[in-house]
């Protein structure tokens, strides 16, 4: 009997005229406001403005893309620059080839300039950004299945992906089925995001910690997904590239993790978000009791008392606020 099995999509371009219309990107694109969308309702949950993430995602965005493609082209330079190459291809980003290590590295650098243009701390927007971070990897993820790339060696299980022949491995012509990594980091990704947010709203995680622990559990996951993978890669000592470039992080997340160990939640000797006296997250003169903020807007939910729909509360935002001055209560949840 045939097993069930994953069908490779039937294009992953279309065209209005002249103009390509390309599966791959349109999932970058939409997991990037995926981003900013769930980012602003974190930081503004917090008692932030919400056209600070869009002002810093202008920065981020643009880094993080050159930053991914130079990551690609850099640790695969012998698709581009070799023998019967052409060069040009390094632009191709709609081809494929965006290495997210690269692009969470250079957009942190875009990142870092919109913040200090808006007087926000890095680690609080970090933070903030983190869980939608790996949301718009996960659905980014879902370009590959379209270009039928990044797949994992062949497999015979229930789930396995269908790959057309002219994508198939030189060595496995014959060979039709494959792992879906795709579809495995995706929903690993997924849960990371459910993590952090669950982590946010239960401890209430400051100072950048929540940034390290989506770099470890994200890299934690790659490992194991890197390892199935047949794509083409450049080894050292044994091991993907990626493995080690993973394993770096991973390490790196845990000695930040454990040397900010003993910081308060809020990674402030006052207990706020910045050590700002009313703990909201850019240091600006904000009402932490629910009065309108000087934009006009209403501060409802700085205190973590938003509500999302069917009147919970909104994503993994904090529940509760610092003491804010004589006679302000704010209730944590820990």
């Amino acid at each position: 009997m045939m097993l069930a099995y994953i069908p490779s999509p039937s294009q992953g371009v279309w065209h209005l005229g002249p103009v390509p219309i390309r599966a791959y990107a349109l999932c970058i694109i939409a997991g990037i406001f995926a981003a900013v969308w769930l980012t602003g309702r974190r930081w503004e949950a917090r008692g932030g403005n919400r056209d600070d993430i869009a002002d810093i995602a202008l920065w981020a965005v643009p880094f993080g893309l050159v930053g991914g493609r130079l990551y690609h082209v850099i640790t695969d330079p012998e698709l581009y620059f070799t023998a019967g190459k052409q060069p040009i291809r390094a632009l191709y980003v709609w081809d494929g080839g965006l290495g997210i290590p690269g692009a969470v590295a250079l957009g942190a650098v875009g990142a870092w300039i919109g913040c200090r243009r808006r007087g926000v701390r890095l680690a609080d927007f970090a933070d903030a950004a983190a869980p939608g971070l790996v949301l718009a990897q996960a659905m980014g993820r879902w370009g590959n299945y379209f270009n039928q790339e990044l797949f994992g060696s062949p497999t015979n299980l229930p789930w396995k992906l269908l790959i057309d022949p002219a994508h198939r491995p030189a060595g496995s012509p014959d060979v039709a089925f494959y792992h879906p990594t795709f579809l495995y980091e995706s929903l690993w990704d997924l849960g990371v995001m459910a993590l952090l947010l669950w982590l946010d709203r239960r401890y209430r995680v400051r100072r950048g910690r929540l940034f390290a622990t989506y770099v470890l559990a994200y890299t934690a996951g790659r490992a194991w997904i890197e390892a199935l993978r047949v794509d083409h890669a450049n080894h050292f000592l044994g091991l993907r590239l990626n493995d080690w470039v993973s394993a770096g992080l991973f390490v790196g997340a845990l000695i930040y993790l454990y040397a900010t160990r003993r910081a308060s939640p809020d990674g402030s000797p006052d207990g706020s978000p910045d050590g700002s006296p009313d703990g909201s997250p850019d240091g600006s003169d904000r009402p932490s009791d629910g009065s309108e903020g000087p934009s006009g807007e209403s501060r409802e939910g700085a205190d973590g008392s938003a509500d999302g729909p069917g009147g919970g509360p909104s994503d993994g935002s904090l529940e509760g606020s610092d003491e804010a001055g004589a006679g302000a209560e704010g209730a944590e949840e820990r």
